[in-house]
């Protein structure tokens, strides 16, 4: 449809300063940008400071498109006018254009406002209401009001929507404005992925010729406000197709800057996008669709129960309102593969109390009398499962470390995954954030949920990592200093297979027999003669501070440390064959479970994860938790110290 079919029964420029239309809705100095990127939008000429305004935040542009675009995308900081600025576009387009031409007879146009949810979007319907309140000749155009509507007498409606491509079908829009379009999910194999949402809406708008209009902050580099900003922001975009970027003071110059500042101190890199409209640089997919795909066996939907195995279950509870509540159960087969049998989501709302009901049926039926979850609630969920005969034990690592467990089992195709569609959707959106001190996170990003992935990865994890864990955190107590009468402190000193990194795990022996052994420190480093001999010095601290009776001892994994070692003048005993003993991770657990070895406090306060806290995960090329099991042997193994 030509544009030339649409007339303004006024322009945008005068509709702006009249206060009988929207002249009191921008008006001032602090609205000047919005209102002259709204201008260039409506393809109205622009005086020259307009121009130059343009030229500035639209990357350099020196012509503003010649007609009303096609398409905007304004990447714009929070709190810089956004939702006002849409609500006077959804004003002007729904009550000052003449549609009439565009129409057939008995069809209504449509203003389409839609946002990443329906609380979201009503927020640009509240706007638009009070600028038609406020302007005396709108406001009688008003013929109809709903929660998510106005009609108006000529043949037009402004609706809310949330964005859901099966909900936007079937209308005929004059303009379609789309806010907060970057936090919408954009993996293609999800189920609502912000492609679809749009595919869904430009045809809507062929018969009319209307606009299509985003606004929102950015985010990840990704989607497609990422893909608009990136390929027609600057002077080589198409001329119909207008992208503005601009800080919140650039657009809302009454924000304080201390606002900002703040901010950016506290969080830059999310301060960044939050108020500069800088697109995130920290933020990357954690796992590959194709990953996901290669693991999932198609048609696949549930395993029954077979008896003769072994299963485990992970829950995330919820209470009802918002989160689903979901239960995943898995097993190991005989080759080591994590299999994932059932997957069970209940989605608000919902009773949380039947749904345990619900779930501890299911555990009985695959035999499972214990299931482990999140902290959600407190002791809520310990005491609803416990009801049904069901344990119900809190996970010792948070979601984060659970999905951090969970990508290399996936990559090396360890697992084997159910043909489940949100399941697929929800791990592709996983996203790894790294904070400013370097650490990572993983979780799900804005507006999204993880529900389903967080249970199948718990189970998974558990069950297929090095099989059902050994031991417990809580089965490693934490003191303040070893039991009294120490009579060695010996070390054990490991590499990796790669010979780049080193870890040392100091030990106390009793001089009493039947004492635990207790782990007075340990450290993590790349492999250097600073190591080795930081290692040396630290055994000869320990050793004369807890006044042992004898002289400190030390271990390694392989002859070539204990040589290396020798150059320094330091004794060190080779213990090839115990580190290489397939059974010592299993006798380690049997000391552990029976409170023989003890955590020093200082222990537990080191920077980098304690891998050996926890009975599960590989110990193939993990220096720390090898030198901690060599570390059992050696004090508690008579026979293996032997050897």
């Amino acid at each position: 449809m030509s544009i030339g079919a649409i007339r303004a029964a006024v322009s945008l420029r005068d509709a702006l300063i009249d206060p009988n239309l929207l002249g009191n809705v921008l008006a001032g100095p602090s609205w000047r940008t919005w209102r002259a990127l709204l201008l260039a939008t409506m393809g109205e000429r622009l005086k020259p400071g307009e121009l130059e305004i343009f030229r500035r935040f639209t990357g350099g542009r020196t012509q503003a498109p010649p007609s009303r675009v096609e398409e905007a995308a304004f990447v714009i900081g929070r709190r810089g006018g956004k939702d006002r600025a849409a609500s006077v576009l959804a004003c002007y387009l729904a009550a000052l254009v003449d549609w009439s031409r565009v129409l057939v007879r008995g069809e209504r146009g449509l203003v389409l406002c839609i946002g990443p949810d329906q609380r979201q979007a009503k927020i640009t319907r509240d706007y638009i209401e009070g600028a038609f309140d406020h302007s005396p000749i709108m406001s009688t155009m008003i013929v109809g009001r709903t929660a998510d509507a106005i009609e108006l007498s000529n043949r037009i409606s402004i609706e809310v929507r949330a964005a859901s491509f099966r909900r936007l079908r079937g209308v005929t829009c004059v303009a379609v404005i789309a806010t907060e379009a970057a936090f919408w999910q954009t993996d293609e194999g999800g189920l609502n992925p912000d492609s679809e949402i749009l595919n869904a809406v430009r045809p809507s708008l062929a018969t009319t010729g209307g606009p299509l209009i985003i606004i929102s902050s950015p985010y990840a580099r990704r989607g497609e406000v990422w893909d608009l900003y990136r390929r027609h922001y600057g002077p080589q975009g198409d001329p119909l197709i207008l992208v503005a970027q601009g800080t919140s003071r650039d657009f809302n110059p009454t924000l304080p800057e201390s606002v900002i500042a703040r901010a950016l101190e506290r969080d830059h890199a999310a301060a960044s996008a939050e108020y500069l409209a800088q697109f995130r640089t920290d933020i990357e997919s954690f796992i590959a669709r194709e990953v996901v795909e290669g693991c999932t066996v198609p048609n696949r939907r549930e395993l029954p129960a077979v008896s003769g195995l072994s299963y485990v279950a992970f829950t995330d509870p919820s209470g009802g309102s918002s989160d689903s509540f979901t239960l995943a159960i898995a097993h190991r087969d005989r080759s080591g593969r994590g299999i994932l049998d059932l997957v069970r989501e209940v989605q608000p709302p919902f009773s949380p109390e039947q749904t345990v009901e619900t779930f501890a049926a299911v555990l009985k039926f695959y035999g499972v009398a214990q299931v482990t979850g999140d902290h959600y609630a407190g002791e809520w969920p310990r005491e609803q499962f416990r009801k049904h005969g069901i344990a119900y034990e809190p996970a010792e690592q948070n979601k984060s470390q659970i999905y951090g467990e969970l990508l290399p089992l996936l990559n090396s195709g360890r697992l084997e995954l159910l043909d489940h569609a949100r399941l697929a959707a929800q791990l592709c959106n996983l996203e790894r954030r790294t904070s400013r001190g370097g650490r990572d996170s993983i979780d799900h990003p804005p507006h999204a949920h993880d529900d389903v992935a967080n249970a199948v990865a718990g189970a998974l994890v558990a069950c297929a990592g090095e099989g059902v864990a050994l031991w417990r955190k809580s089965a490693l107590p934490i003191v303040v200093a070893p039991p009294r009468g120490v009579g060695l402190v010996y070390g054990v000193l490991v590499a990796d297979k790669l010979g780049t990194r080193g870890a040392a795990v100091y030990w106390a022996a009793s001089r009493v027999r039947g004492n635990p052994l207790c782990v007075l420190d340990c450290e993590l480093a790349p492999l250097t003669p600073a190591l080795l001999h930081g290692v040396v010095q630290r055994l000869s601290e320990l050793s004369a501070t807890h006044a042992a009776s004898f002289k400190p001892a030390l271990f390694t994994s392989s002859d070539y440390l204990a040589a290396e070692l020798a150059r320094l003048n330091c004794h060190a005993q080779a213990v090839e064959l115990i580190a290489k003993d397939p059974g010592l991770a299993l006798a380690a657990a049997g000391h552990i479970n029976c409170s023989r070895v003890l955590l020093c406090e200082s222990v537990i306060e080191k920077p980098y994860p304690l891998s050996f806290v926890h009975g599960s995960g590989a110990q193939d090329d993990d220096p720390l938790r090898l030198a901690f099991l060599i570390g059992c042997a050696v004090g508690l193994d008579a026979g293996r110290a032997a050897a």
